[in-house]
């Protein structure tokens, strides 16, 4: 198909190649659309497309997912840190459409959500993120950010510096749950635990569903606070993919230095990092597609 008319049948040959500039290796096929008459070549439209440096993204992908910060990975891999930022944006735009094109593929029939806290740049300015992860096979459904209003002690202090902040996590919500539908057509069950904002939304897209709550638990030691201490716990599915999301993304884990500046950027990573965790999870082992 030519990328340029969207013509399936099109008329297309080949009209000689070029090489990268990142290397002799890199060689791509040109190719001529005589319906339209115009040129594309093998990379138009994919994540490489006129980008020099084409060697780094799975790099990039890997290393941004296993707790390395960005100012780490961009003296790894020997770039600037606004070449790493530039990337990591492109690459998330990428695996976005990836994890939306497979959620019709789940056919997921439990599914666990809830909602994590983080901040960004100071505990004054919380940020919460909302995830669903399907049951046993802890594939991960969505990640939404959203800012929300201090608590607590803080919320005066919050007030005070920075203003009212305004409360996202019912759209966060939303968007997650319109996720869900697409991923489970025939759900069965949903799990969370007792937030009372919760059972709006279970009952506003799947009112004929069984939703079960459980009371919340403290948090034990390990697991980055997010894995439960003492017996069985009926999140535990949930909780460890929290877990593993903290311990991954470098600006997550708790007691650091790294913290989110912008929390547009923390999407991108949790979109990079959902690609990342569900193609682990189905055995994949190249993970972009150049």
């Amino acid at each position: 198909m030519c990328p340029n008319c969207k013509t399936e049948n099109a008329r297309v040959k080949r009209k000689g190649f070029f090489f990268k500039k990142a290397g002799r290796t890199h060689r791509v096929q040109r190719f001529f659309c005589n319906d339209c008459k115009r040129g594309f070549s093998s990379q138009t439209g994919k994540l490489s497309y006129r980008d020099h440096k084409v060697h780094l993204y799975e790099q990039v992908l890997r290393a941004g997912c296993a707790g390395v910060s960005q100012r780490r990975m961009a003296e790894m891999l020997n770039i600037h840190p606004d070449t790493l930022a530039k990337k990591l944006v492109r690459i998330s735009s990428h695996v976005q459409k990836k994890n939306l094109s497979k959620l019709s593929s789940f056919k997921a029939k439990h599914i666990m959500f809830d909602e994590m806290e983080t901040f960004e740049h100071t505990k004054c300015k919380p940020l919460s993120i909302a995830i669903a992860v399907e049951e046993k096979t802890r594939r991960i459904i969505g990640l939404e950010v959203a800012s929300m209003p201090a608590k607590g002690k803080l919320a005066r202090i919050s007030r005070k510096k920075y203003g009212l902040r305004v409360d996202e996590r019912s759209k966060a919500l939303e968007a997650l749950f319109e996720k869900i539908r697409i991923s489970a057509p025939n759900l069965v069950s949903l799990k969370s635990d007792k937030c009372p904002r919760y059972p709006k939304f279970s009952k506003k897209y799947f009112a004929e569903v069984d939703h079960k709550v459980f009371k919340g638990r403290r948090a034990c030691v390990v697991g980055q606070g997010e894995l439960k201490a003492g017996g069985f716990d009926p999140l535990f599915w949930l909780n460890h993919t929290c877990a593993m999301v903290r311990d991954n993304l470098k600006r997550l884990v708790r007691k650091t230095w790294c913290t989110t500046k912008k929390p547009a950027m923390l999407q991108c990573l949790l979109n990079i990092y959902q690609y990342y965790h569900n193609a682990k999870r189905s055995g994949c082992g190249r993970l972009v597609g150049l």
